[in-house]
Parts: structure tokens; C-alpha cells; sequence
């Protein structure tokens, strides 16, 4: 369920919101007039979602090379490249 506060809870109460974004580990919805006008997550939860925008950026370029006809490579191939490196 969505966290939802007014952003006169933001002004007046923001330790209490930075303690419920720490806690709830989601993002909290704040209003203004009634609408929808800002998102606040604690940091922690930002640097996961960005995270996942990056994994989700590199699948799609493995999905569009696999699209392409691209064959990758084989996994012996990949740890002998490993191995080379270590």
C-alpha cells in the first residue's frame, strides 16, 4: 500500500517522514493540494532502484544483441578469460 503524506507533514513533521522512509523502505508520496507532487525514499532504497536501472539497461543491450544474432560467448571461453585476468 502506498505511503501517502500532505506536504504540510513534510515542513512539519520531516524527522518523522525520514524515520518512516528508513523504516517502510518504500517510497512516500507527498501532496500538495491534494495531488501528487513529490516522491521521497531514503538513500539506501535510491542506490537499489538505480541498481536495477542499470541491470535492466545491460539485459536489454543482451537481449538486442541476442535479437541481432549474436551467439555470445561460451562459458569455457568466459572463465578462460577470467582465469587470464586473475
Amino acid at each position: 500500500m502506498p505511503l501517502i503524506k500532505a506536504i504540510s507533514d513534510l515542513r512539519n513533521k520531516s524527522n518523522e517522514i525520514s524515520e518512516l522512509a528508513h523504516k517502510s523502505n518504500e517510497p512516500i508520496f507527498i501532496t500538495r493540494n491534494g495531488q501528487g507532487d513529490l516522491v521521497i525514499m531514503s538513500m539506501a532504497h535510491y542506490g537499489r532502484l538505480q541498481m536495477k536501472i542499470r541491470l535492466f539497461g545491460k539485459l536489454a543491450v543482451a537481449q538486442a544483441q541476442k535479437a541481432a544474432g549474436d551467439k555470445g560467448r561460451t562459458l569455457k571461453r568466459v572463465v578462460s578469460e577470467i582465469r587470464e585476468k586473475l
